[in-house]
């Protein structure tokens, strides 16, 4: 009777449809700017990164208060309490370029990528692992150098970590000019497992893999974003399926069976134009797990202009949704009306 379960949530994972047209989804959602404030009271830069930790505070990074930390003397990672949004503690000046990816995991550790390198190659593309008050545990990848090979990236935008304490990453970001478009499978000693997809847009391929989740059956989820669709695998990187109806992901959090996809680049008006995606709206998609049905959408404020919602996205304990955005440097929030 498992067996039949489990292969008959595996055909109902094969839907896919286009996204559904934003007018005829509700959004539920009033939205609080403002709510997170930075240590020494200092203004948001750019941020793509943002989860929830096990005691239910939200965890984020600030790329020290610009785009880039290469020079800067800030603490990147901040923890804020749940309720007043109040810094609680903060780390990591000094190791990091672009922090780009970013993950929580049930110890509290914090994990973090670095998606670009300084020209003199002292730091960045790697991933850093970091216990609840700082500590560097574990790095994976050659510091400051961008390669194809097992224990280098190119450019790693994301890192998430199974039940069993494997390593998942991202590798590959548009722009990075490097050859990388695949997921890397790590122990959590930071041993080379294995890696799989390349670049392409047919099953199992990548262009721009972005973001990275899980959800309770252990099925990866890879927001494929310049390919406009989540792909699903098994954590031995067999494909199951993809998702198109939830636009083009740059973020992705599940909490239990609830599904949250951030789109912030989707544009209809230029053919030839980078994050071309016919008849799909900027914004936060809400759906189901188990159906791939989409239910809310939370719309970008300026469906005119450039990246404006947010790249990252997590949901709290309490149905609180999280936009950590590039574009507008903010850290929003967002409450049930």
């Amino acid at each position: 009777m498992t067996l039949l379960l489990c292969s008959a949530a595996l055909v109902l994972g094969q839907a896919s449809y286009p996204a559904p047209n934003a007018k005829d989804l509700p959004n539920p959602y009033k939205t609080n700017t403002g709510w997170a404030q930075l240590p020494d009271g200092r203004k948001w830069g750019s941020t793509a990164g943002i989860d929830v930790g096990p005691d239910g505070n939200i965890w984020a990074y600030d790329r020290c208060a610009a785009n880039n930390c290469a020079e800067s003397e800030l603490d990147p990672v901040v923890e804020f309490d749940q309720k007043t949004g109040k810094a609680l503690k903060h780390f990591g000046k000094g190791l990091f370029v672009q922090p780009h990816g970013f993950y929580v995991d049930k110890q509290s550790n914090v994990w973090v990528t670095d998606a670009q390198a300084t020209k003199d190659g002292s730091k960045g593309l790697q991933v850093v692992k970091f216990s609840p008050d700082g500590k560097v545990l574990l790095t994976l990848g050659k510091k400051g150098t961008s390669g194809v090979g097992p224990n280098m990236f190119g450019a790693p935008t994301d890192v998430i970590v199974a039940p069993n304490g494997d390593i998942f990453v991202t590798d590959g970001h548009s722009g990075c000019n490097c050859p990388n478009d695949r997921v890397v499978k790590f122990d959590k000693t930071g041993k080379f497992l294995m890696e799989f997809g390349k670049k392409g847009a047919g099953p199992g391929e990548f262009e721009g893999p972005h973001a990275l989740a899980f959800d309770a059956k252990g099925r990866l989820f890879v927001g494929d974003r310049t390919n406009n669709r989540v792909q699903i695998f098994d954590q031995k990187g067999k494909f199951i399926a993809e998702w198109k109806q939830f636009g083009r992901p740059s973020g992705i959090f599940i909490s239990g069976d609830t599904f949250y996809v951030t789109d912030s680049e989707s544009q209809s008006e230029k053919p030839e134009a980078y994050g071309y995606n016919p008849g799909v709206h900027r914004g936060i998609r809400i759906g189901s797990i188990k159906t791939g049905k989409v239910t809310a959408f939370i719309p970008d404020p300026e469906p005119k202009g450039g990246t404006s919602i947010s790249e990252g996205v997590a949901a709290d304990h309490y149905g609180n949704i999280y936009g950590a955005e590039v574009g507008p440097r903010d850290l929003k929030r967002y409450t049930k009306n």
